[in-house]
Parts: structure tokens; C-alpha cells; sequence
């Protein structure tokens, strides 16, 4: 028996001293934690015509591309988290990070992006989840964005350090490639979703979107 322990243990020491094992074992338990809430969400017609529409929103706006960065690193898109950011606000983060879990597998679909299943979940279903955070803070959409938007970028820089390090430039280090290239990236996408989120008639567009569902 205490061989068996001892084994066991031995198992889990090599498993923590993976960093690619311990960044498997966070993702996995941030999809499990967010499925349990989800189950809790009770969607009735309108609201999944909402979401519906959100999704096909912001699969348009994202291949409005204004620049396609290289190596994997994404878009600077005209603003593709918009629609999950807007639906996070008038329905909260859980609606918010299931809409953002749903556009992640269907940007995988469209525009996938492989080289580990593991950067898969954190370039993909995660950090468009992470957007959803922003209904958190319903009366602040732009604080809102930038936590939603935050999050993403931990999960893309993640990704970068264990998956993309072979792409930094001479004298550079994973972190801080994926740390310049994440950030310019997610960035300036917040720049655009800031220009949206000020410039549009947020609670008018929700109105008639109410009124399209019907």
C-alpha cells in the first residue's frame, strides 16, 4: 500500500513539474467550473435568438480584418468581441462567457490556428470566454471591456509562452515576445471595441435586436 502512495505521489510531483501539465490542468478546470455555471442558466427563445444573433455579428465583424498579424498571434479585427461584451452586459457574465465560449469554437472552425491541442483551448474556447467577465460590471461597459478583454490577453500570452517562444527575434525571450505580440494584440483590439462601445447606440441596437427576435 505504501508503494502504491508513493507511486502516486511520484506522479503527481512530474505532473507539476510539467508547466505544459499544469497550464492542461487550468484550462480543464476553468471549462468544468464554467459548464457547472452554465448548466444553471435557464435560456428561453429570446434570449438564445439574442445570442444567436450576437454570434453571427461577431463572425461578420471578425473577417473585417484591418491588419492579420503573423505567426499565429490573431487579427485586429473591426471589433468582434462587441456583440458577446454587449450580450454580457444585459444578461451577465455566465450568458456573457457561454456566448463568448461559443464564438471561440466557432472562430476554431472558420480560422484554426493548431499546433497542441492545449494551445487550442487557450487561443480558442478560453480567452473568448474570459470576454463574457465583462457583465461583471453592467453599469461600466468600459471598465467591463478592459477586465473582459485583460483576461483574454492572459490566456493568448500563456499560449505564446509555451507554444510560439520558436517565433521571438533574436535576444528575446518567450515571455517577452508573447508578452509585446499579445499585448499590440489585444491591444489594439480594445482600442476598436472602446471606439464601438462609446460611438454606438448600445441600448438602442439591444431594443431592436428585442424586436427582430420576435
Amino acid at each position: 500500500m505504501t508503494n502504491i502512495f508513493n507511486t502516486i505521489k511520484e506522479g503527481f510531483i512530474e505532473i507539476f513539474k510539467n508547466p505544459l501539465s499544469i497550464t492542461a490542468l487550468l484550462g480543464l478546470m476553468i471549462i468544468i467550473i464554467a459548464l457547472i455555471r452554465f448548466k444553471k442558466i435557464k435560456l428561453d427563445s429570446k434570449t438564445m435568438a439574442r445570442i444567436g444573433l450576437a454570434l453571427a455579428l461577431a463572425t461578420i465583424l471578425d473577417f473585417i480584418k484591418v491588419i492579420d498579424l503573423p505567426n499565429g498571434i490573431g487579427s485586429i479585427n473591426l471589433g468582434s468581441v462587441v456583440p458577446i461584451i454587449v450580450i454580457a452586459l444585459f444578461y451577465g457574465p455566465e450568458i456573457g462567457m457561454l456566448t463568448g465560449l461559443l464564438f471561440g469554437l466557432i472562430n476554431l472552425i472558420i480560422s484554426p490556428y493548431i499546433v497542441h491541442p492545449i494551445q487550442v483551448l487557450f487561443d480558442y474556447p478560453l480567452p473568448y470566454m474570459a470576454v463574457g467577465l465583462a457583465g461583471y460590471f453592467k453599469d461600466k461597459k468600459l471598465l467591463g471591456a478592459s477586465i473582459g478583454m485583460f483576461f483574454k490577453f492572459i490566456f493568448h500570452f500563456i499560449s505564446g509562452v509555451l507554444f510560439f517562444g520558436q517565433f521571438a527575434p533574436d535576444g528575446w525571450s518567450p515571455v517577452f515576445y508573447s508578452f509585446v505580440a499579445n499585448g499590440a494584440y489585444v491591444g489594439s483590439n480594445l482600442i476598436i471595441v472602446f471606439v464601438l462601445l462609446i460611438i454606438l447606440p448600445i441600448d438602442t441596437i439591444f431594443k431592436k435586436s428585442l424586436s427582430i427576435s420576435r
